[in-house]
């Protein structure tokens, strides 16, 4: 039985792979550098992406599937994914460049809170399936 929280990794799990997938359409989402979020190439034309930052999408992506198989797998993508977007989002303020790996400033600060708020939200609220037992 898929469960409310299951149905939403599998969700987040498909759009995270579109990103990752929409960002190494975007001119320059190839590439390595630069990391610098004014300099980078634009997802969708607004949020600065690179290979990595694109690499790390898909992966998301693939882990919120393999997640939304079990209720217990959906509860820690949600929570330990949110926790890592509020790390990504804290990151964006005081090294825009990702220690010139990834580009984590500009409109991805914003995008990765709402990630964050969003994923510990669901994590947090999800309530597990009572088991039923026969006698």
């Amino acid at each position: 039985m898929n469960t409310t929280i299951q149905k939403l990794a599998g969700v987040f799990g498909v759009v995270f792979i579109l990103v990752g997938i929409g960002g190494l359409f975007a001119q320059g989402g190839m590439a390595m550098q630069p990391t610098d979020p004014a300099l980078a190439a634009k997802a969708f034309g607004i949020f600065p992406v690179n290979l990595l930052h694109n690499i790390v999408h898909l992966a998301f992506g693939a882990w919120g599937l393999v997640a939304s198989r079990s209720w217990d797998g959906s509860k820690q993508f949600f929570t330990i994914g949110g926790f890592i977007y509020v790390v990504l989002t804290i990151l964006g303020f005081v090294a825009p460049t990702g220690f010139n790996l990834v580009p984590l400033g500009g409109p991805d600060i914003w995008l990765h809170c709402v990630l964050a708020i969003a994923m510990l939200a669901i994590g947090y609220t999800a309530k597990p399936v009572p088991t039923t037992t026969t006698a």
